[in-house]
């Protein structure tokens, strides 16, 4: 508390700014729950509070965890949340959503903008549930979502019919399994950024994702990032932080 008192004193004196002030606070000391350390300021810092990981945990803990932040008004996101544990934390938190495909238990999606949109493609239908952990995370995370759903490489006529959504999207999460050649197509033919997502769809020599990870890193399209196998959470956060650059620049 002392602290706080001098970077309020300091604001009210004039010799530190809101915005330097925000700064300071936002790596205020976090909430000691003994088995976990809340980080509440992380928003500040990360434009999205802590998120949950959902295995490992018991439903106390979880409960302990979500209830706080609620009380500090967050929004919540547990990712990996088996279907059954989720039932029982939506009697004690009805507001909240789970979305079984996906494995998320969130607060309601953000208000999105009307510029700008994040786009998910996938390969196959396969891939769903790694795609609606992103497309789930990206609206929650307050961005305007769309999919184009199953237009893989072997049958490329379906994804060259949705050439000016794919063109209009300010950054495109490409999901893809097998062999991971999507977001090679996809980035040769537009020119926003795509974050590529593998995953671990696939046969034998797909070795559970590490094929498509490998080819997807060596894509020699421009423009492709690449997170880990079945991140659709870590494609949904990159993408958002792209996707609401030029806002937060111009705020």
């Amino acid at each position: 508390m002392k602290r706080l008192r001098e970077i309020l004193e300091r604001v009210a004196r004039g010799e530190l700014s809101p915005a330097e002030a925000e700064k300071a606070l936002s790596f205020f000391p976090f909430e000691d729950l003994n088995f976990a350390k809340l980080d509440h300021h992380r928003a500040l810092r990360k434009h999205f509070p802590e998120v949950i990981y959902g295995p490992g945990k018991g439903e106390e803990e979880l409960e302990k965890i979500i209830s706080s932040l609620l009380e500090k008004g967050a929004r919540v996101l547990v990712t990996r949340l088996e279907e059954e544990k989720a039932r029982r934390l939506l009697k004690r938190f009805p507001a909240l959503s789970y979305h079984p495909r996906a494995r998320l238990l969130s607060s309601n999606p953000a208000e999105a903008p009307e510029e700008g949109f994040i786009l998910v493609v996938s390969g196959g239908t396969a891939d769903l549930p790694v795609v609606e952990e992103a497309f789930v995370c990206a609206r929650l995370f307050g961005n305007r979502v769309e999919r184009l759903l199953d237009v893989g490489v072997a049958g490329v006529h379906r994804l060259l019919a949705h050439l000016e959504l794919l063109q209009e999207a300010r950054v495109i999460i490409c999901v893809a399994g097998m062999e991971g050649a999507l977001p090679s197509l996809v980035a040769g033919l537009v020119d926003a950024p795509i974050v590529a997502v593998p995953t671990s769809t696939g046969y034998g020599a797909n070795f559970s994702g590490l094929a498509p990870l490998l080819a997807m890193l060596n894509s020699c399209a421009p423009g492709v990032a690449v997170v880990n196998i079945d991140n659709g959470f870590g494609a949904a956060y990159l993408a958002s932080l792209i996707n609401q650059l030029p806002t937060k620049k111009a705020s």
